[in-house]
């Protein structure tokens, strides 16, 4: 008799798993935010026994070892990760008792090829109830139709690693039965993985039959596919696997310290960053000058810690306090561990006495269609380059949005009409843009219009 309850970390698209028996359970990739792992095996009414990582995660901060020192719980880690703390170093072909009584014993498979250091130490971890395979947590190695990517190390490194991912997928695939279930940690959307497959369940049969790196002819087609498809990296993704390593500080989500107006205003004078939550309908409807949209309901900490440079204070603006509470937990997770400061409600109550709202106005590509070409009309593509290269707007200038800061004097002089793919990103792109006094209009529409509203779109 066995469970396994999934842990899902919805903001940045990925799974941690609790795993167990009658009596005792392991926790596999845990989040930074424990709390939902501790609940979920006292659900169950199990004890946490063991904690199992898979690597050195690099997409955000693991909760693995402030969990296993609240709950006295072994930390399982790969021997060859280079780790700061003390652990249980885990090697190829270790085993560990997860529940006795009910037969349940964790395997350690090696897996090299996702992991951010120079040692190959990812490893996977197969569930055997009385010796049968039942499931396999696969971290970032075998995901849902692909693989986690391999160049999050170096470039020189990314045509092994995409070999080595190659080959641990094919140890897995022939070493489990076909109905073992796959229990993957990334490859939800998730940047870790290579091709931003969607969620879902699978098994070792089914990513048999549809697995890219079971069904390429051969290690040579896989590569070639697998390099060619990678994307951007998101630059908080350099700060994760230190963190991770150093082991990560206990979590804290008390309240913020909370800002008026005057230090809302105060704080974007020094240059700090205020960044409001809410819905890009009501920021574009009115905001406090300066302040930048990144909504919480999207994926807020990708997006904020992408784009943030590291270190910089920054004040959340929430509609309510739940929303600030579920935005400072999510943020958590990518090591913004401490708002600045903090304040609830709209723009009357974060604005001083006399200061009026921002905003700017939004639009559909059937808007842009009447618009453009014309004179003093530019239009900005915010989406990343694989994205662009499937069909863009005749015309538009390119930049991707983690880059647009950078870049903010690359934007030709006009009216600046910024779309994405769904208008999320576009909403980021034109809060960046009118803080920075640009005239700017947010086409809050999915991409697959703008070929029926009759712009010319061009592929490259």
């Amino acid at each position: 008799m066995f469970f396994v309850d999934t842990i899902d970390v919805p903001g940045l698209d990925n799974r941690g798993y609790l795993a167990g028996g009658v009596r005792t359970a392991v926790a596999v990739d845990p989040p930074r935010d424990i709390d939902r792992v501790i609940a979920a095996a006292a659900r169950r009414g199990v004890r946490i026994a063991y904690v199992a990582e898979t690597h050195v995660h690099n997409d955000y901060v693991t909760g693995g070892l402030e969990l296993a020192r609240i709950t006295g719980a072994s930390y399982l880690v790969p021997a060859d990760a280079r780790v700061s703390f003390p652990r249980v170093p885990v090697r190829d072909g270790d085993r560990t008792a997860v529940d006795e009584d009910a037969g349940l014993v964790l395997r350690a498979l090696a897996t090299p090829g996702h992991t951010p250091h120079h040692t190959p130490h990812h490893t996977a971890y197969a569930l055997e109830d009385n010796g049968a395979a039942v499931a396999v947590f696969t971290g970032g190695s075998l995901l849902i139709g692909t693989v986690g990517r391999p160049d999050l190390v170096e470039p020189r490194l990314t045509e092994r690693l995409a070999r080595a991912q190659h080959a641990s997928a094919h140890r897995l695939a022939g070493e489990l039965p076909d109905g073992t279930a796959v229990l993957p940690t990334h490859g939800f959307g998730s940047f870790c993985s290579s091709s931003q497959q969607a969620g879902g369940s699978t098994t070792i049969g089914k990513e048999k039959a549809s697995n890219e790196a079971l069904t390429a002819p051969d290690a040579d087609t896989f590569v070639a596919g697998l390099l060619a498809g990678l994307d951007d990296v998101p630059a908080y993704y350099a700060h994760m696997g230190p963190l991770n390593a150093a082991g990560p500080a206990p979590l804290d989500l008390t309240p913020p310290a909370v800002a008026g107006p005057d230090a809302i205003a105060a704080r974007l004078a020094e240059g700090e960053w205020v960044v409001d939550l809410r819905n890009r309908v009501a920021f574009a409807a009115g905001h406090v000058t300066g302040s930048y949209n990144v909504e919480a309901e999207g994926q807020l900490a990708t997006y904020l810690a992408w784009l943030i440079p590291w270190g910089k204070p920054v004040t959340l603006l929430a509609e309510t306090p739940a929303q600030l509470a579920g935005a400072q937990r999510e943020l958590a997770r990518v090591g913004i561990d401490r708002p600045a400061a903090a304040a609830v409600g709209g723009p009357a109550d974060w604005l001083r006495p006399g200061e009026t709202p921002a905003s700017f106005p939004r639009a559909t590509f059937a808007d842009l269609a009447r618009r453009h070409p014309a004179e003093g009309i530019v239009v900005l593509d915010v989406r990343r380059a694989s994205e662009r290269a499937r069909g863009h707007v005749d015309g538009s200038v390119h930049i991707p949005v983690h880059e647009l800061r950078g870049r903010l004097g690359e934007v030709p002089d006009g009216q600046v009409w910024v779309h994405c793919g769904s208008g999320m990103r576009a909403a980021v792109a034109a809060s960046l843009l009118a803080a920075s006094g640009r005239d700017v209009v947010a086409v809050d529409d999915p991409f697959d219009r703008a070929g029926e509203a009759g712009l010319t779109l061009r592929t490259s």
